[in-house]
Order: structure tokens, then sequence, then C-alpha cells
């Protein structure tokens, strides 16, 4: 099942890849992988999703960079384990705090690994 918040449309290309993500909310520290990942934010897999609006400090590691990317998020969607297995669990984590310089590095480093795996 599958839970969203009402502003969840895809509005930027995405890399399909799988990239470690570390993120912090309400005292907890967790690390797991996300798969998608734009410009606009990422979705990560995990069995234990936050609640829908949760806000969530984040640390991404893309491939080829040099330092991670720290930023906040939010949790705009919520995908529930099913009992087929058909649909990876997570949550969807818009970002919120990009400012100039984070989201020029951020779209860069998004394109060029979408051009060199070959997921464009």
């Amino acid at each position: 099942m599958s839970r969203t918040t009402d502003d969840n449309r895809r509005r930027s290309p995405r890399l399909h890849h799988e990239v470690t993500v570390a993120y912090r909310s309400a005292g907890r520290f967790l690390t797991d992988w996300a798969t998608d990942i734009s410009r606009g934010g990422l979705f990560i897999n995990t069995r234990n999703p936050l609640a829908l609006g949760t806000v969530v400090k984040l640390i991404i590691q893309l491939p080829g960079a040099e330092f991670p990317i720290d930023l906040s998020g939010r949790v705009t969607r919520v995908v529930d384990l099913d009992e087929r297995g058909s649909t990876p669990p997570g949550m969807a984590v818009e970002f919120l705090d990009l400012d100039a310089e984070r989201r020029a590095r951020l779209e860069e480093l998004v394109e060029r690994l979408r051009r060199d795996l070959g997921d464009v």
C-alpha cells in the first residue's frame, strides 16, 4: 500500500542507482539505500519508513563525489511492504533546503551518473 501527500509528482529526471544515505529524525540515526534520486528528492528502501510529513536530516554520498551532501527533507510518500514483495517498501523524501550551490552540485552529479551508467 502506498500513501502520499497531495503534491507528489515527479518533476525532474531520476537516477536509478543504489547510493548510501544516512538520515536522522527524532533522535534516531539510520543508514539505508536510496534507489531513486533526483534534484528534488530520493526514494529510500526501508522496511520501517517514517510517517508522512516527517522532517529528516540526510547525508548522501554519491559515487565520484569528493564530499557527501547534507540537507533536510520531508517524507512525501510511504510504500508499505506488500505480501507479494512486488513493490519495494520505503519512503520518498523531498529535499527542503537546497541552496543554489548544493542544488547545482546535486544536479551535476546526478546527470553525470545518469550518462555514465546509461540511465538516460
